[in-house]
């Protein structure tokens, strides 16, 4: 069965499972990098709403096309694109897909726990997410940001960039598919300095006459 839908049409898409939502990605090349960056919990029990100019659904092969504008919101997690193909298995796992308008980029970005105000962005030509592996890759001209408010507090670009929420690492390549090669060229990481909050103001050498 295929199913189309008016222009601005909203769909509300409840998973039939608890699964934690994809999060997101960062760091080194060919290494895993450990990272207190968790997802907001509270989304994995949010109901997923997507926003698209058009949807066509097959209920035989268990798929959703979302095109023009599309916009998934679960919860804190907001995912962009100009497309997006969302598959669920016999199991209710869903896989999704989503690809960049012309001369723009797909975009993910989520609230992380630890903090009132602590969130996580990622972009790239393509987002690939699984809520059965909790693993979310990005490719080409890849980025991913973590966040204190506005403030950036690391940054990562690569071709290909990959998150595993379960085990706690980012990785990031050179190229899209996700292994690096010599000469195909550099990824980039940016850590910031962070700010010693518990550190107390130095005391003055005046002393009383």
């Amino acid at each position: 069965m295929t199913t189309t839908t008016p222009r601005g049409k909203v769909f509300q898409i409840i998973s039939s499972i608890g699964m934690p939502p994809l999060l997101l990605l960062l760091l080194a090349i060919g290494l895993t990098v450990p990272t207190a960056s968790h997802a907001e919990k509270a989304d994995a029990n949010r109901p997923t709403n997507v926003e698209a100019n058009h949807m066509d659904y097959d209920d035989l092969k268990q798929v959703n096309v979302f095109t023009g504008n599309v916009r998934l919101v679960r919860g804190t997690l907001i995912i962009k694109g100009e497309k997006m193909v969302i598959t669920q298995d016999p199991a209710g796992y869903q896989h999704g897909v989503v690809y960049a308008p012309p001369g723009g980029k797909a975009t993910f970005r989520q609230k992380r726990d630890g903090g009132p105000n602590l969130w996580v962005e990622g972009e790239g030509q393509r987002i690939e997410y699984d809520n059965k592996t909790d693993i979310a890759n990005f490719y080409t001209r890849a980025k991913l940001r973590r966040l204190e408010g506005t403030k950036i507090t690391d940054e990562v670009e690569g071709e290909f960039v990959s998150y595993d929420a379960r085990k706690e690492f980012f990785s990031v390549n050179n190229t899209a598919s996700g292994k690096s090669k010599p000469g195909a060229g550099l990824i980039m990481v940016v850590i910031q300095p962070r700010e010693d909050k518990k550190k107390t103001p130095a005391k003055s050498d005046k002393h009383a006459d």
